[in-house]
């Protein structure tokens, strides 16, 4: 039974779940509606760790000048049973999340021993603290030039080839691949890959976590830079439920006909089940653009 006093009390519930969405949008995260909605079966089912040995994970850190001078931990994750110089992936983490994010709660030495298992072209990737900068130049440090200009010179000792690159990522770091592999440029990335990447159309709505001013936001967007990624196979992956499905929309209608993208909508929210479910189709899409 719903009492008059509850139904009377309604629309002001109402405007105040509709405030706290907004800030939730802002920051690319809604808890509360996610859950209602994967209790309600909207968000698809949640990807799952394979069960499969692993290959070989090296793990180190060093002291970044690009991040102001923070401890910088990174992994590199190899395929099982595979000797040689390897092509490389770099994996951006999401806000809130570090270089393990990607092995312990997305499982990624399991889904690239199994994507090479399948036949996926072999590579190893790498993953990396850049904080909550949004990979970009932000509050004293830049998270982007640290992966470029620090990272990517430290792995070439570790037996991958970081000429021949591609850049996957989730959330922020779904964000900051495509901006990084846009920096970099066809000639070094052979692909990109991203799942619920945080953009934001304008200024107006942007998380103050990633952009300061409505400058910095303009500096900074991938949103309207879609042909700095010509030549780069790109695939961008986001669920309906997610607080950025109308922005990436619109991101993926606004590359030219001619550009070589590929584009899923379908159930999902901003949460790791969701990026667990896409990942083995980004490692295998990446596999083939490393493939030549």
């Amino acid at each position: 039974m719903i009492s008059r006093r509850t139904m009377l009390a309604a629309p002001v519930l109402g405007v105040a779940a509709a405030t706290a969405a907004l800030v939730g949008v802002q920051d690319g995260v809604l808890p509360g509606r996610a859950a209602m909605h994967r209790a309600l079966g909207w968000t698809g089912a949640d990807g799952r760790i394979p069960d499969i040995a692993t290959g070989p994970i090296v793990s180190g850190s060093f002291v970044s000048k690009a991040r102001g001078g923070v401890r910088t931990g990174w992994s590199l994750i190899r395929p099982p049973h595979v000797t040689g110089k390897l092509p490389l992936v770099v994996t951006l983490h999401g806000r809130g999340g570090d270089h393990t994010t990607f092995i312990d709660q997305l499982g990624g030495p399991q889904f690239l021993a199994q994507a090479v298992a399948r036949g996926v072209t072999p590579y190893a990737i790498a993953s990396v603290d850049g904080g909550e900068s949004y990979w970009h130049p932000h509050h004293g440090e830049d998270a982007g030039a640290m992966v470029t200009d620090e990272l990517l010179p430290l792995l070439a000792g570790h037996g991958v080839d970081t000429g021949t690159l591609g850049f996957h990522g989730w959330s922020m770091g779904g964000y900051g691949a495509l901006r990084l592999a846009g920096l970099l440029g066809h000639k070094r990335v052979r692909g990109v890959a991203v799942a619920s990447p945080a953009v934001w159309v304008d200024s107006s709505g942007v998380s103050p976590a990633g952009f300061s001013s409505a400058a910095e936001y303009d500096t900074y967007s991938v949103f309207h830079r879609q042909r700095d990624l010509t030549g780069i196979p790109v695939r961008v992956d986001i669920g309906r439920e997610d607080p950025f499905y109308v922005a990436i929309r619109r991101y993926v209608a606004g590359f030219p006909a001619s550009a070589h993208v590929r584009s899923t909508f379908t159930e999902g929210a901003h949460e790791a089940g969701y990026w667990r479910r896409m990942l083995p189709a980004e490692l295998a899409f990446l596999g083939s653009t490393l493939a030549g």
